[in-house]
C-alpha cells in the first residue's frame, strides 16, 4: 500500500525547492568539471525517488537530510569547496589557516546516509534498533566515504591538475584520513541524535501505509 494522500506534497515540494539552487549552482559555477563530479550524487537520487515516492515514501526526517545534503553539495559544486565564502567567513572569525566548508559536507556524508540506511535495514530487513543495526550502519557509511575517496583519487589519476578543485585537499596530507574520521562521527551522531525522532516516524508511516 502507499502512504495516505497528505503525504503527496513532499516530495514535489522539496524538488521544487531544490530546483532554483540548482539553477543558481550552474550559472557561473567555478569550475565545470567540479561542479558536475560534486553535483552527480543529486542527478542519480532525484530519479530513485521519483520512480520509488510512491510505492516507497521515505520520512519527513529522511527526505529533509536528503534535500540539506543536496544543497551542501550544490553550494560546494558552485563556488568549489575551498572557495565557498561562508567557510571562509568562519575560518577568518576562529583563526583558521583553512577553508573547512568540505569538512562539513563530509560530516554530512555521514550522517545523512545513516538516517537513510537506518530506514532501508529497519523496513525491509529483520534487522531491529540496537547493537547490530548500528554496526552495520557505522560500517556502511565508512564504506561510503571510503568509496568516494576512491573516487577522488580516479579523479586526480584521470584528470590531474583539473580535479584539484574537487579533491580540494588545500594542501593537508591528512585530508583523506580526517573526511573519513567526520563521516564516521557523523554516522554515529546521526544514530545517537535522531533515533528517536526517526523512530517516531517510522511508526508513523507504518500506520498510515496500514491505513
Amino acid at each position: 500500500m502507499t502512504a495516505k494522500p497528505r503525504t503527496g506534497w513532499i516530495e514535489p515540494g522539496l524538488l521544487l525547492g531544490l530546483f532554483p539552487i540548482l539553477v543558481w549552482s550552474w550559472v557561473d559555477a567555478a569550475d565545470r568539471l567540479t561542479w558536475w563530479l560534486e553535483a552527480a550524487p543529486i542527478f542519480i537520487a532525484v530519479p530513485i525517488l521519483g520512480w520509488t515516492c510512491r510505492r516507497f515514501p521515505l520520512t519527513l526526517l529522511t527526505l529533509c537530510l536528503i534535500w540539506v545534503h543536496a544543497v551542501i553539495l550544490l553550494v560546494g559544486a558552485h563556488y568549489t569547496y575551498a572557495e565557498v565564502p561562508l567557510g571562509d567567513w568562519v575560518s577568518d572569525w576562529m583563526g583558521w589557516q583553512r577553508n573547512h566548508y568540505d569538512r562539513l559536507g563530509h560530516l554530512a556524508q555521514g550522517l545523512i546516509p545513516a538516517i537513510i540506511a537506518r530506514e532501508l535495514l529497519i523496513r525491509l530487513t529483520p534487522l531491529r534498533p540496537g547493537g547490530w543495526l548500528f554496526a552495520i550502519i557505522t560500517l556502511c557509511c565508512l564504506g561510503i566515504s571510503a568509496l568516494y575517496e576512491l573516487v577522488e583519487w580516479l579523479a586526480a589519476v584521470l584528470t590531474g591538475t583539473a580535479a584539484d578543485a574537487f579533491l580540494g585537499t588545500q594542501g593537508d596530507v591528512w585530508d583523506t584520513q580526517t573526511d573519513m574520521a567526520l563521516a564516521l562521527l557523523g554516522a554515529i551522531l546521526a544514530q545517537v541524535v535522531l533515533r528517536h525522532v526517526h523512530d517516531r516516524q517510522l511508526k508513523t508511516l507504518h500506520g498510515n501505509q496500514r491505513d
